[in-house]
């Protein structure tokens, strides 16, 4: 008779979809640089959209952005996630003034979803809740999930 030998439980997966924006340096690679650390430390990419040249949002600045959007899958939880991103976005260089409003910046990565989940904790809301105001993120989602439903717009991402 052959035993399980498998006694670890299954991992959970998750899925994560992510924002990134960088408009100071080398934009691109910024953001290639933040996929491969998100790979190394959240999970697997699962899929990404294009890059998208887009101005300011919220804030006036001599340099445009660099946008996109991507899908990872990860054992970690939203809070965990939070970290993993913030600590990789010091990491490539960002730095908070603590100013109130947005500021030029060499990567910013959000979270846009996660699952299914509704979160509103004070460091932490899931969906975030621009994301159905910001064309820069409307754009790349369209490209790579335009079938997802928000869940808590009740519209998929193509009607939003």
């Amino acid at each position: 008779m052959i035993s399980n030998i498998n006694t670890h439980p299954p991992i959970n997966v998750n899925t994560v979809v992510l924002s990134f924006g960088s408009n100071l340096g080398q934009k691109k690679q910024n953001i290639l640089s933040a996929y491969d650390l998100l790979e190394r430390r959240l999970g697997r990419k699962i899929k990404n959209s294009d890059f998208f040249e887009t101005e300011a949002w919220g804030f006036v600045s001599e340099e445009s952005f660099i946008n996109t959007c991507a899908v990872f899958t990860t054992s970690h939880n939203p809070q965990e996630c939070l970290i993993i991103i913030n600590d990789i976005e010091r990491e490539l260089g960002r730095i908070r003034s603590g100013q109130a409003g947005y500021e030029d910046r060499i990567i910013d990565i959000d979270i846009l979803f996660y699952n299914n989940c509704i979160i509103d904790d004070i460091n932490l809301k899931i969906p975030h809740p621009l994301l159905h105001l910001r064309q820069f993120v409307l754009l790349p989602l369209k490209q790579i999930i335009p079938d997802y439903v928000h869940p808590v717009l009740n519209k998929k991402i193509s009607d939003i």
